[in-house]
């Protein structure tokens, strides 16, 4: 409980680097208002161009860094690394049916993915319908993941090591916001194809979700045969921030061939909850936090977690706010990212002894902002991570600097 009570009072004491983006954006006249987005809109929450009487609105944003990157003692030496490219397509094909499209290139087109392609149809402010390939609202950062919008060059550990960051499947569902007075609550429910047995059987010898990305079959059929649900709500004030509750539960494994039950069906269930909020000081906080539950088979060792817990806090202030080098309302930033990650909570059956299977990492940052939607970042991880024994930590040091912008 420790690493969740400092979780816990980093949140009581700071606060989204989300508030230095301000583009021009594809939304319905209520949402023109910043303080009125939640992050469930942050798919449309970017800037796009339009080219004349063309049909479709065009995007995306860029991510390239240098690290040098050094663990107990060995050292890669410099590295330079181009990230991703993320190209947006939207239409809106009647006044009241849209559709998005979200295509990633990674590490040099080494990875090419559909992350987002839906169409949705608008009913009413408070009920819509959305189909097709959907981002599974689990958190806040699976659905505002955009680089050009975070002060850090790598992403959350615990949105990439424990839960499988960017994480769509296809299916449906519906979401919906209501809006009285300062106050904004808005919710999504999905269901969508599921997880899969790459959870328990990977090369990182542990339960580890992000596995289940690596099937390349899961946008043309679920691997189980059972729906995998996701819901989240969301309450937002305007002058205070957004607080989000969020569930994701289904079967991983396969437990029914030809109408002959094999196993039973196992499950794996995420709670989480997020919260952004800006200080008058400027002071900007977005935190994390998620546990994880995965029902394993009995003979399975300890060395599969079958709890997980993780999040992170990243505390941004501005420091600086002008005129740069010819940059009109450049601003300055300092920031902090605290992180923790453990894959497998409980103890030894044998010896009792806890299990100690996690990570810990803090990132400080300066970051450079010559407009809203293009930022310069230089970080410093420092993070150690201890086996499941207990042993002397692992640790590791890096230096990055590298920038993002949305073209």
């Amino acid at each position: 409980m420790k690493p969740l009570l400092i979780f816990a009072l980093a949140v009581g004491a700071s606060v989204p680097a989300f508030a230095q983006i301000d583009p021009v954006l594809l939304r319905r006249p209520e949402q023109d208002s910043g303080g009125a987005r939640l992050n469930m809109d942050a798919v449309y929450s970017r800037p796009f161009s339009q080219f004349g009487k063309l049909p479709v609105a065009l995007g995306g944003y860029v991510e390239a860094n240098y690290q040098y990157v050094g663990q107990d003692g060995v050292s890669d030496r410099h590295q330079f690394q181009f990230r991703r490219l993320t190209l947006f397509v939207s239409s809106s094909i009647s006044k009241r049916i849209r559709f998005l499209s979200e295509i990633e290139f990674e590490d040099g087109a080494k990875e090419i993915s559909v992350e987002f392609a839906s169409v949705d149809f608008e009913f009413n402010p408070l009920f819509n319908l959305r189909g097709g390939i959907v981002l599974n609202p689990i958190g806040a950062f699976n659905q505002n993941h955009d680089g050009p919008k975070w002060e850090f060059v790598d992403r959350p550990l615990s949105a990439t090591r424990m839960l499988p960051a960017t994480f769509s499947n296809v299916g449906f569902g519906v979401y919906g916001k209501k809006y009285a007075g300062d106050w904004v609550y808005g919710y999504e429910a999905y269901l969508t194809n599921g997880f899969n047995e790459r959870i328990v059987d990977n090369t990182e010898g542990r339960t580890y979700l992000p596995a289940t990305k690596e099937d390349p079959d899961r946008f043309e059929e679920n691997f189980s045969g059972s729906m995998l649900f996701t819901g989240k709500t969301a309450l937002r004030h305007r002058k205070v921030g957004e607080l989000g509750v969020s569930y994701m539960s289904g079967a991983y494994n396969k437990f029914e061939v030809d109408g002959l039950k094999i196993d039973r069906k196992r499950t794996v269930s995420v709670w989480a909850v997020d919260f952004n909020s800006t200080l008058r000081s400027g002071t900007a906080l977005t935190g994390e936090w998620a546990w994880v539950k995965v029902d394993l088979p009995a003979d399975y060792t300890e060395q599969f977690g079958r709890k997980q817990q993780g999040g992170f806090l990243d505390i941004v202030q501005p420091v600086w706010k002008r005129s740069m080098f010819g940059f009109d309302n450049a601003v300055l930033n300092a920031a902090l990212r605290i992180e923790y990650v453990d894959w497998n909570r409980g103890r030894f059956g044998a010896s009792g002894s806890m299990i100690s299977d996690h990570l810990f990492s803090l990132v400080p940052a300066l970051s450079w902002r010559p407009s809203a939607q293009t930022v310069l970042r230089f970080n410093y991880r420092y993070q150690w991570q201890r086996d499941l024994f207990g042993n002397p930590p692992s640790r590791l040091a890096a230096f990055q600097f590298g920038f993002s912008s949305y073209f």
